[in-house]
């Protein structure tokens, strides 16, 4: 079993991977500015309030880590002004991650980051740079950081998300030509990354996560 950093792991994504990774027998380091507050418990779980923008944190978070799974988000409203947190924390990240000398790295994106941006239909691109389009430009940056790294890295890019419990009957499409938009549950997303922890085939790939 690995021992798991999941950085944004007090919501969300994060905190159904931090879910799904303790089923799994891993041992658990939770990492968010709310992390103490996060109602779960479980023996194998290590609570840490921290930011994934500051250096410091984050390389105390790596100590006799295995694997980091990166779940970070942001509020609807902070959709519409600037957005760096993405670029940022990736930015901070990868260096820690290098003088750490941790090599295993699961990025959660999204569906319209980096090269899926151009499986976007004619008829969603539009509502979509509207809404998403500062966050996903950042993403593409944050994506494009890990890319220029020798990490042993893979990027997940779920499609528009929904609740609910874990279904198991998702798709993972590593190939441009499958890419298409869809929605996929948190759980799934999080079944999906948890599962890629002890994957090689996965490394230095790219998935689009759909139903």
């Amino acid at each position: 079993m690995a021992r798991v950093l999941i950085i944004g792991a007090s919501k969300g994504i994060g905190l159904e991977t931090v879910r799904s990774a303790l089923e799994a027998g891993h041992q658990v380091r939770a990492l968010a500015r709310s992390a103490t507050s996060m109602s779960l418990t479980h023996p194998q779980l290590e609570k840490v309030r921290g930011n994934a923008l500051v250096r410091e944190d984050v390389e105390a978070a790596l100590q006799g880590v295995d694997v980091v799974i990166q779940t970070l988000g942001v509020s609807f409203a902070e959709l519409f002004g600037p957005v760096h947190l993405f670029s940022g924390a990736t930015r901070v990240l990868v260096a820690a991650m290098a003088e750490r000398g941790v090599k295993r790295l699961i990025c959660v994106t999204g569906f319209g980051a980096g090269d899926s941006q151009d499986s976007i239909s004619v008829l969603q691109r539009l509502p979509f740079h509207a809404v998403f389009g500062r966050a996903y430009a950042d993403k593409s940056i944050q994506e494009q950081l890990i890319k220029e790294t020798p990490l042993d890295w893979t990027i997940v890019r779920p499609g528009v998300l929904t609740g609910g419990s874990r279904t198991g009957r998702y798709q993972a499409l590593d190939q441009p030509s499958q890419w298409r938009n869809g929605i996929v549950a948190r759980a799934d997303v999080a079944d999906f990354c948890v599962k890629q922890i002890g994957n090689p085939a996965s490394v230095r790939k790219a998935y689009v996560l759909v139903n």
